[in-house]
């Protein structure tokens, strides 16, 4: 059976889940990692893969908004993972009023992506900033690993963010129709939880890869928003 082409997630329904919604800062929580805290991670990170390129694995946000210069990058795959939206958030694409979900990495099947690679100079700087990009949290660190994938140049050692992650902010094995409902309505001051999942689709479409439970998982949040604002039914559910 033949893809199909069109997404049912469009911009113009990403648009209605905007709101204007104010940062409220930092969840007092979590401990932050701190300046120092910082550095001291970039450079063991450094130190474990001294010798070999600086390649950076992305499945979600890093392929459309990656925030670095990269001198190469190739579809590759990561074995043993596979994207889910488990992660809860109070803050950037959500609020403390209604919480929203980000994509991680969770055990179990495999997961297409890109991998980045880095020019060789600074290594620590780099690395830094990509830390501070993804990762505010000292109780996030463990979800910082080297993770092999393979490329049709052969396997490499990729640095990866939100691996396997722990804790009271990964809600696991949620059914998509759950996830939907949750997608359809968070928003917070960086955009809403819909737009990342509209963003993440057609940016992968362009690498050529189509993540089944994304494309059924665009499907159902058009169809909730869809519900959400009184728009006309959705079609019937398309095949991956």
């Amino acid at each position: 059976m033949s893809k199909q082409k069109t997404m049912s997630l469009t911009s113009d329904l990403v648009a209605l889940c905007h709101s204007d919604i104010a940062d409220p800062g930092p969840d007092s929580r979590w401990t932050p990692i701190g300046d120092d805290g910082y550095r001291a991670l970039a450079e063991r990170l450094d130190r474990e893969n001294p010798d070999a390129p600086l390649w950076v694995f992305a499945y979600g946000s890093l392929i459309w908004k990656p925030e670095f210069q990269a001198i190469d990058n190739r579809r590759a795959t990561a074995f043993g993972w596979h994207r889910s939206f488990c992660l809860s958030i109070n803050r950037w694409r959500a609020s403390r009023e209604q919480p929203g979900l980000m994509m991680a990495l969770a055990r179990g099947g495999r997961c297409d992506g890109v991998v980045y690679r880095l020019p060789p100079a600074d290594r620590v700087a780099q690395i830094e900033r990509m830390l501070r990009r993804e990762v505010s949290f000292i109780e996030n660190v463990d979800s910082i690993r080297w993770l092999p994938v393979k490329t049709e140049g052969g396997p490499l050692k990729a640095l990866g963010f939100w691996v396997g992650g722990t804790g009271e902010r990964i809600l696991s094995r949620r059914p998509l129709e759950d996830v939907a409902q949750v997608l359809a309505r968070a928003c917070g001051h960086l955009g809403s939880c819909a737009e990342y999942l509209y963003n993440t689709v057609t940016h992968l479409e362009e690498f050529g890869i189509r993540d089944r439970n994304l494309w059924r998982l665009q499907h159902l949040v058009a169809a909730e928003i869809r519900t959400i604002h009184g728009l006309n039914a959705p079609s019937a559910l398309p095949s991956a």
